[in-house]
């Protein structure tokens, strides 16, 4: 499995969340999915809404594209990013 696959509207990141870390940031790949940490704890969706926003920064795209499509209670979750292809993700994410 990608990191970045093809969906729907977009594409489709597989990520593996860090909550509650000292620092809000992209750490790049880790196995099959991008490590990323957020200051955010893990409760009432405040991790989830961290680490959409720090991605659609980090992809360069409105954080209303980028949402949680799985895993909204667990660490391991799929990010739908709407309007932005696999290839250009991953470019943009330093993964191509």
């Amino acid at each position: 499995m990608a990191i970045v696959e093809p969906h729907e509207a977009g594409c489709c990141i597989a990520v593996k969340v860090v909550a509650g870390a000292s620092r809000d940031r992209v750490v790049g790949p880790l196995g099959d999915r991008l490590k990323v940490q957020v200051r955010r704890p893990p409760e009432k969706d405040k991790a989830n809404r961290a680490v959409c926003g720090l991605l659609a920064s980090a992809l360069g795209v409105a954080r209303g594209e980028v949402s949680v499509a799985r895993g909204r209670t667990r660490p391991e979750k799929a990010i739908a990013v709407r309007g932005l292809g696999p290839e250009e993700a991953a470019r943009r994410l330093g993964l191509a």
